[in-house]
């Protein structure tokens, strides 16, 4: 049984039947084992169409049973969603108060108590040690119980048929992608290109979406054909940092050894383990490499066909890891031998530094405030252009900027325009701040350009008008291109809330159908239930992970969290601080909306951290439930219900000390979906304007429907709300294909 393969199909709401699986021929009626599974999966919140139902039941009952404990894998039911507190809805009354007594009496051993598995005693008339799971002082649960998981009054999740040609369908979009995968698309696209063979002719134009497809060529013994694949020296010097160390991007050594340094360090001086983190991962970071590897490396390098200036000036900006690298590899020793001569003239160019930078050129005449040499400098590399545009227009005028600029924006990727539409209204601001995310680094808040203060307010917004009329001006181009024979379009209400996913995408892994940053939420309770999962498959041992959240007034903030279990409005399931044996275990919080109301609150934000030191340990699963059924918790604290989960992300081995997911905006009942990453061992750590600042640029890019009806003006499609009767159907499931969004409008 393909089981990846069907993970994938599952993330798009579809399950894939392969002609093997067919046992029988098409049956008039459903046979018994087909209405057990179909029973089975209401309970996971999952129902068929009508043409799957027709092909699972022609597949065996061994086939069918297969597929139900994958159903149940992906939406975690197998997984103990036991907490710290039975039926923690009732608070408990703990108070610091309880662990002090608690530590005195362990320190002089009182032995008035009750002794606990973990060793701790707990002294009468503290903790109602009847109404936990474990101890209340270290957080260890020694006591578990099932979920019990039965069909509810929620929504089901409607799963479609999909074949092997779907899926080759979605490999190709994800291989033609104009815009950057996300986690989830990438671990999609590993999948499917190791059972596909790569489509011929297909033309592979984002860096990343490349490293992956060269990564199963190498694996599969094909260099030569990888090799191809290679124009410039920073393709294969990305390729090689993604194999070294997980990371598509070109992240600096000292930027990972700097956040998993800070990542260890500990609010206890005594439980600090930064220094040695700092010399560990120093250590990984060493390049080591066989001769069979460096030969390959050096051959690549060798066929390079771009003129060896250029590959130096390119190699120039990560001279320091180039240094290691050549080191490493061995390169000079190859360049000694017959048939590498241009390895020996590449290396002789860049140690010499026979070359000038063209980045020192721009920055050398724009100081001397020389326009047209700027100009004619920024106007040879027309996507480095579009990137300084805005400082450009501050520096020399928007006017002048802007001609230039007009001359060579044929030549710039739409996604730079689409992204140049996107933050022109908050950087043409001088009251907004910035939210910026480097390479490797978390989310920073930075202040306004102070040039903007030599501008009034009426010139900053004429230079906001000059930048997004140039980037409707692309988009209404590109459409009006596409012959299309068609009359109508429906458009989803819900995609005018979603914005095109450009620059901001997801990090960590969704294995439900997933969802877009920025996307919000409808809240359809008075409850949202916050869920934190995590420690599966891991042996016993502290790892302490945590849910909190932290609830935004007019004039002050309250934070849930292990440190406060109620506050007005929220209650915690109790901090677990070590993990028991190979099962997991999980914390919830329920917010109460109707009472967050009646109190004034403004905002909810969800947040996760690893305590212990460290990221977030590997998958974690978080996310929220919301249910117009009221949501059950069972005697022992168990809170999961599969059917009433919103969204939930499953994080993947990453540089993340703690992370916001979500944001629910009280008095119109959304959640906002995000995910922004900040460094601290608790919620208190995470800065509030850089989340503001966050919103505002997600509330600034252009939304996916206000895109569709831009494309139905242009192209003269009459938009309805019948959706059976629409020639073109965008719904809310086709949006969640980034791929396909971008090329629609990025072409």
């Amino acid at each position: 049984m393909k089981t990846d393969l069907l993970k994938v199909s599952i993330r798009k709401n579809a399950i894939v039947i392969p002609q093997e699986w067919i046992v029988s021929d098409g049956a008039k009626h459903i046979n018994e084992t087909t209405s057990v599974l179909l029973a089975n999966c209401s309970k996971l919140g999952y129902t068929f169409s009508e043409d799957l139902l027709n092909k699972v039941n022609r597949i065996s009952p061994k086939t069918q049973l297969e597929l139900f404990e994958l159903l149940k894998e992906v939406t975690g039911v197998n997984k103990n969603w036991t907490p710290l507190v039975k039926q923690w809805n009732v608070p408990t009354g703990e108070s610091v108060v309880d662990h002090i007594i608690t530590w005195f009496a362990n320190v002089f051993q009182t032995n008035k108590g009750t002794k606990l598995p973990c060793g701790h005693l707990i002294p009468n008339n503290t903790f109602p040690i009847e109404r936990y799971n474990g101890c209340p002082f270290c957080g260890t649960p020694f006591e578990f119980d099932k979920l019990d998981y039965t069909s509810g009054g929620n929504k089901l999740k409607t799963l479609e048929l999909w074949t092997e040609d779907d899926l080759k369908k979605y490999l190709m979009s994800l291989l033609e992608s104009p815009v950057a995968l996300d986690a989830t698309q990438v671990d999609d696209l590993k999948v499917l290109i190791t059972h596909f063979d790569i489509p011929s002719g297909v033309e592979v134009r984002i860096k990343e979406t490349l490293m992956v497809v060269i990564d199963v060529l190498v694996e599969q013994d094909h260099s030569e054909l990888a090799g191809q694949f290679f124009k410039t020296p920073n393709d294969i010097l990305r390729y090689l940092w993604y194999n070294h160390t997980g990371f598509l991007q070109i992240i600096e050594p000292k930027t990972i050894v700097n956040r998993l340094e800070k990542n260890a360090k500990n609010v206890h001086p005594q439980l600090d383990k930064s220094m040695e983190t700092k010399i560990k991962s120093l250590a990984d970071l060493k390049l080591k490499y066989t001769r069979s590897e460096c030969q390959r490396y050096a051959t690549w390098l060798n066929n390079l066909t771009l003129d060896i200036v250029d590959q130096c000036e390119m190699m120039h900006p990560k001279r320091s890891i180039w240094v290691r690298v050549i080191r490493a590899l061995r390169l000079a020793e190859y360049s000694k031998r017959k048939g590498f001569e241009n390895l020996a003239e590449l290396l002789d160019t860049f140690y010499n530094e026979k070359y000038e930078v063209w980045q020192g050129k721009v920055n050398e005449h724009k100081l001397k405030s020389d326009a047209e040499v700027t100009f004619a400098l920024l106007k040879q590399r027309p996507g480095l252009f579009a990137r300084s545009l805005f400082s450009s227009m501050l520096w020399f005028g928007p006017d002048v900027s802007i001609k230039h600029f007009k001359e060579v924006m044929g030549k710039v990727p739409a996604r730079l325009i689409f992204t140049l539409n996107m933050y022109a209204e908050v950087y043409f601001d001088k009251s907004s701040s910035r939210t910026v995310k480097p390479l490797g680094g978390t989310s920073k808040n930075i202040p306004s350009n102070k040039l903007l203060q030599l501008y009034t307010d009426q010139e900053l917004k004429r230079m906001q008008s000059l930048v997004q009329s140039l980037s409707l001006e692309v988009i209404k181009s590109n459409l009006s291109k596409v012959e299309n024979t068609n009359s109508t379009m429906y458009i989803d209400k819900g995609l005018f809330n979603i914005p095109i996913a450009i620059g901001d995408r997801s990090e960590h892994l969704q294995d439900l159908p997933g969802a877009l940053m920025g996307t919000r939420f409808k809240v359809e309770g008075d409850i949202v239930r916050l869920f934190l999962q995590w420690g599966e498959g891991l042996p016993a041992q502290h790892l302490d992970m945590d849910l909190s959240c932290r609830v935004v007034y007019e004039k002050k903030n309250e934070f849930c969290s292990y440190s406060q279990l109620v506050i007005p409005g929220c209650k915690h399931s109790g901090d677990i601080q070590s993990i028991p044996d190979k099962t997991g275990t999980a914390e919830y919080i329920d917010v109460d909306l109707n009472e967050l109301t009646r109190l004034g609150a403004k905002y909810v934000s969800f947040t996760c951290n690893a305590y212990s030191n460290g990221s977030l340990a590997p998958n974690v699963v978080v996310g929220w439930m919301n249910s117009n059924s009221p949501m059950r918790i069972s005697s022992s604290g168990v809170a999961y219900d599969p059917t009433a989960v919103q969204h939930q992300v499953r994080i993947k081995q990453s540089l993340t000390k703690g992370m916001v997911f979500g944001v629910l905006d009280v008095e119109n009942r959304e959640i906002v979906w995000l995910e922004m990453s900040f460094g601290g061992q608790v919620v208190q750590d995470f800065n509030l304007s850089t989340l503001v600042a966050l919103l505002n640029k997600l509330d600034a890019k252009l939304k996916i429907g206000d895109l569709l009806n831009m494309k139905a003006d242009v192209q003269g499609l009459a938009i309805i709300e019948d959706v059976e009767k629409a020639d073109e159907v965008y719904d809310m499931s086709w949006a969640l294909n980034t791929a396909e969004v971008s090329k629609l409008f990025l072409e």
